[in-house]
Order: structure tokens, then sequence, then C-alpha cells
């Protein structure tokens, strides 16, 4: 949500701000509302005052033996008390209306934000790693021998149709494997908290993170109501919704390792084979709760951590900042890490480290109060995928592969895999 005293005092900034998103100028239809919503309430004020000065001189015209006088001011408490009703509820009407038009609106750019249009106009940042170079023809990851027998799509398509796998055997092990080195670097070496949190959440927590009520579509929800989250970004930012914290409780960061679910809607004939792009897909995710004044350092102290996990797996990436328009909704500023595929023979996106300044905390109320008795203030939220586990065992798979069709996996995870680090043509581990 946005900021209607900040709207109010530069509406030409708000509108220059939006237009670098490709939105049209608004300012003039949120400060109307604005302005009539505040004209009713101060209308009630008004008519509340005067019935309150005629409850009082009802009592003493009536003490005086003046009827008419009390008949005419008694008329007046019950004509005020219905105007005073009448325009609370117009007052509540336009509140709602504006309400629901701020709520439409994506998050303003940070103003080192790129300007583009599209994925086109992103700007490179830096790479790591060199891709090797294969003296064969590099398969993707659902052509390899090893990799066939335990990534089965057409059974996962007779239990639930398109856009679904079964990982069994050593690759669901080794998809497993990495989940638990993800979630173990980033509670022992990063700092974050490691959180089991609900994959069903309240429509108030999706509209809390953004996911409500524009990008529904997006997202499944249940016949009870309550919605299949897209990211656990949902669960772990609303922990604090409706909270006022103690500075000094700043910052929190938290991990979680879970399912997440999307409808992929608009995604028709995009990535439809292979484990790049899933109905149903697990995901470490990372969020932070910071201070205002922290939340630019903390979402490149996010991105190094995302970025450490590919780097300790020997992962080449490159990283990117997108540009205003290919942003997401509740984004100011967002950071893209592309893992090299060999396969395709190009980076594809592993992680999105995005900040989202107030904008998530206005709408969840969420605030900390200063350590010096200040007034309370909104926290800022970040998020970010460390990483996606699915695209994480494809990047591992391509890029550790062989002639024969074996795979050579990252020295990383031999705690996880009981020392065990080819995944050979048979499917096994050795």
């Amino acid at each position: 949500m946005h900021d209607i005293r900040a709207i109010r005092e530069n509406p030409a900034a708000f509108d220059a701000a939006l237009s670098r998103r490709g939105s049209a100028p608004v300012s003039s239809d949120i400060l109307a509302l604005d302005e009539a919503r505040r004209g009713k309430i101060l209308a009630a004020e008004t008519a509340q005052a005067e019935q309150n000065k005629a409850s009082k001189e009802v009592g003493a015209a009536k003490a005086r033996g003046d009827e008419a006088e009390f008949e005419r001011l008694r008329a007046l408490v019950a004509e005020k008390k219905a105007e005073i009703a009448a325009m609370q509820a117009e007052a509540k009407e336009l509140d709602a209306q504006l309400t629901d038009l701020l709520a439409g609106l994506p998050n303003l750019p940070a103003e080192d934000v790129p300007q583009g249009a599209d994925e086109a106009d992103n700007v490179e940042l830096h790479r790591w790693g060199t891709p090797r170079q294969m003296d064969f023809a590099p398969k993707e990851h659902f052509d390899l021998a090893s990799v066939q027998d335990g990534m089965d799509f057409e059974t996962a398509a007779k239990l639930s149709g398109a856009r679904f796998v079964l990982l069994s055997g050593a690759v669901a092990r080794i998809h497993r494997a990495l989940a638990q080195f993800m979630l173990d670097t980033h509670s022992e070496q990063n700092g974050l908290t490691e959180v089991n949190g609900p994959v069903l959440v309240l429509s108030e927590m999706m509209y809390g993170t953004g996911q409500l009520p524009k990008f529904g579509e997006d997202s499944y929800q249940t016949r009870e109501g309550w919605w299949l989250i897209p990211t656990s970004e949902v669960s772990l930012t609303n922990i604090v919704n409706g909270s006022t914290i103690a500075e000094d409780y700043l910052p929190r960061r938290y991990t979680a390792h879970s399912l997440c679910f999307r409808s992929e809607a608009g995604s028709a004939g995009k990535d439809t084979r292979g484990m790049l792009r899933q109905h149903q897909f697990e995901k470490v995710e990372m969020v932070s709760v910071t201070h205002p004044d922290h939340s630019d350092d903390e979402q490149k102290r996010m991105l190094r951590c995302a970025e450490g996990i590919l780097e300790a797996l020997g992962i080449p990436y490159r990283t990117i900042v997108l540009c205003t328009g290919d942003m997401g909704f509740g984004a100011r500023r967002t950071y893209d890490i592309e893992a090299w595929l060999p396969g395709q023979n190009t980076y594809r996106e592993i992680s999105s480290v995005s900040t989202c300044g107030d904008f998530q905390a206005r709408r969840m109320n969420a605030r900390f109060k200063p350590a010096d008795g200040g007034k309370p203030q909104f926290v800022h939220t970040l998020n970010g995928s460390g990483l996606a586990v699915g695209r994480c065992l494809i990047a591992v798979l391509e890029n550790g592969q062989n002639a024969d069709g074996s795979v050579t996996l990252p020295q990383a995870l031999a705690p996880y895999l009981g020392g065990k680090l080819t995944l050979n043509t048979d499917g096994t581990l050795s």
C-alpha cells in the first residue's frame, strides 16, 4: 500500500514513479476520493457536535417547561443522528474505494532501478564461475540416462495432470539433500532462524504480501477459503502482521523449506518439458524484517546468502538487477540470480531477492516502536529464494553430467548423501 500523506504532499512525484512502471497517472483520482472521504468525516464530526449541543439543551428546555423548544430540540437530535449515520456510511464506502484503488497499485521503484519495459532491459551486475567446457553435447536434465528412471513425468501426469513430477530413488534423495544443505547453510552460517510454517493461509495473509486482490488467479484456493501458498514468503512475512514490535527486536531473519503452489496462469507453452515450471514445487525461502535505515544493506546481504549456495555447489551464475518493467508487483528493487544450464546453453532464474520497503508492512499494519520512544514506524520487509530446490536440482544434474549420462555431484552434498557423489547411469548412488 502507499502513504496517502506522501501522495497529498507531492502527487506529481507519485505519478512520475508509477509511470516508470508503465502505469497511468492516478493521483488525481486518489486525491478526489481522499478529499470526499475527509469531507464526509468532517461533516459527520460537525453534525455530532451539533447533536451533542442539542442533547444538552433538551434537558434544559424540559426543565423550564418549554414544550415547543423541547420538541424542536428532540427532533433536531434525531435528525442529526440520522445525518451522522448516513455520512459515516458514505465515509466508510469512500474509504473502501480509496483502499481498493491503492491496493491495486504496484510498489514504487527505487531511484536506482534501471528504466525498462521488459526482461530485455534488465542489467547484468556480475558473473561467477566459468561454464564447463564439455567434449560432448550436453543434455537437459530429463534426458540424462541416470535421471530418467527417477524423474517420472508420465506417472505424475496420471496422478495430477500436466506440470507435475514424481521423483524417486537417488534423484529424490539428491533433491532432499539440496534442501537440507540450503537450510543448514542459512541457519548455521547465515544467521537465519529456521521456521516450519503452514502452507495453507487466510486471505488476509495473501493480501498482506500482495498476492491479493490482484493476483488471485495465480494461486489455488480451497473450498474452505484457505489459500495454498505460492511461496513461504507469505507465511514468514506475515509473522509480524498486525504487530508493533520493539526496535531492538529487529532485524528478524527467517528461512523455511516448503511446498509451493502456483497455477502458472498465462504460462501456457512455456517450459512444458522438465522441472523448470511446475504447479507444485519446493523452495527454501529467506525473509527479513528490518529497520527502514537498514533494508538496502539487508538486500545485499540476502543476495550474498543466495549466491553463496550456488558457489558452494560450484554452479556458475550471473546476477542481474531487474528493470522497472520486469519487477514484481510488491518490489522496490529486485536482484535475480540465474544459474547456468548447459542443456539449454543459457542462464535461467533460480532466485529473486527483493526489497519491498514499507509496501507490505502497510498492508499488514506491521510497525516497530523506536527505542527513543518516538511514534511507531512501519518496518521494511524483504524476501528471496535461497534457493528454488527443483531448479537447483536441474542445475546440479546438468552441470555435473558426464558423457555416459552419469552425474558427478558437488562435494558440498557429501554429508547428506553418505559420501556418495556419483549418480550412476542405472540410477544408483556410489
